[in-house]
């Protein structure tokens, strides 16, 4: 008896040491590094999810077209539907990246390397971090986790529950359910 409760003592605790490293990552999973990217592939788009996987950051192909939209949709319905886009104005061509950069935040740019957008930092610092938020907000933090810019505070024509439109600040629509220029 005391032989296998030890055999059982000593594998609970060799499990806890590959268990430990697992849990804490999942933790921090939703957090974006400096240097991290996205491309727009046509294929299997990758995203940045928020820790519930309600919301999702990344690049949505438009319909009938080669061209991408750097944007935030709900990621757990069948409709996947856009709340925030980037570059309605200049839809992203396949195989467009985005990084996230500490000096400039996310840089949009074509594969021929032309800058097509970029999050205007508003509060001077350098980024440590992107947070993908449960709210629907991706946001970008100092090494504070302070915000220096935020989705909800540059919003397209969708507004989601906590989300405040300023006193001056824009809300924007798009041209047609299809044309996402403003």
């Amino acid at each position: 008896m005391e032989v296998a409760f030890t055999v059982w003592l000593l594998l609970m605790l060799i499990s806890s040491f590959f268990l430990a490293p697992i849990s804490v990552f999942s933790q921090t999973d939703y957090k974006v590094a400096v240097g991290d990217s996205l491309s727009a592939n046509g294929g299997h788009n990758f995203s940045w999810l928020s820790p519930s996987g309600n919301f999702a950051f990344g690049f949505r192909q438009l319909e009938n077209s080669e061209y991408f939209l750097l944007s935030i949709w709900f990621a757990k319905i069948p409709d996947r539907t856009i709340v925030w886009y980037a570059n309605g104005d200049r839809p992203a061509p396949k195989g467009s990246i985005v990084n996230l950069t500490s000096s400039s935040g996310l840089v949009l740019t074509t594969p021929q390397g032309e800058q097509l957008w970029k999050s205007d930092l508003t509060i001077a610092g350098f980024v440590a971090h992107g947070v993908m938020n449960d709210k629907g907000n991706f946001v970008l933090e100092d090494e504070k986790s302070e915000k220096l810019w935020e989705t909800f505070k540059n919003p397209t024509d969708t507004m989601l529950p906590g989300q405040i439109l300023e006193r001056g600040g824009r809300l924007s629509s798009r041209q047609s359910e299809t044309n996402y220029a403003r």
